[in-house]
């Protein structure tokens, strides 16, 4: 693996998804997923996040697009409160669930507004105010 694009996926990954949350990931990984997590931190957000033809909001809306279509909760929760902190307000992240409910179906977007409501629910407890 290259150390520099692994230690680049390592610094977009924490910027984006928070400390805490790669440490958990990253180095908190166990043997059997170490090399897993080292992969996907260099080539999802090294050389995939690390590229410079998008910014991080339109990164962010992509993957809650894919991931709202995919049905993958989680993933969704994790990805719509990086979207606030890579800049997306409100009023794009609504317009963007509403989106979804047209082309992802009205299920999907659905889930992704309850995901999105608990997200901003836990955001509020810790303290953090989007706008």
């Amino acid at each position: 693996m290259s150390n520099e694009m692994l230690e680049k996926g390592r610094k977009i990954r924490t910027e984006v998804l928070g400390a805490e949350r790669v440490k958990r990931a990253l180095d908190d990984a166990d043997d059997f997923n170490r090399d897993f997590q080292e992969f996907m931190t260099e080539y999802c957000w090294g050389r995939s996040w690390g590229r410079t033809g998008l910014e991080r909001k339109q990164r962010s809306l992509l993957n809650l697009g894919m991931l709202a279509a995919l049905n993958r909760g989680p993933e969704f929760k994790l990805h719509f409160r990086a979207a606030i902190g890579n800049g997306l307000t409100l009023d794009e992240l609504k317009d963007a669930l509403i989106q979804i409910g047209v082309y992802c179906g009205i299920p999907a977007s659905v889930e992704a507004h309850n995901l999105a409501s608990e997200a901003l629910k836990e955001m509020k407890a810790e303290g953090i105010t989007p706008t």
